[in-house]
């Protein structure tokens, strides 16, 4: 089993929080919006869930 995280660019306001506060470095900042760049780190914590003010990332359990 393992994560899956969206960010849904559309939303993104590019504040950074959901990047700052991933403990394990998943979303990085590209192009002024969130992107994933390591997803196999994931731990399903949710943080960066509830640090998106504009409810622009999902995590899901695959």
């Amino acid at each position: 089993m393992g994560w899956e995280v969206e960010i849904d660019a559309d939303k993104c306001t590019g504040d950074e929080e959901c990047v700052n506060i991933c403990p394990v470095g998943v979303l990085e900042m590209q192009d002024e919006k969130a992107v994933v760049v390591n997803l196999d780190e994931c731990l399903g914590c949710e943080s960066c869930v509830e640090a998106c003010p504009s409810g622009a990332v999902v995590v899901t359990e695959t």
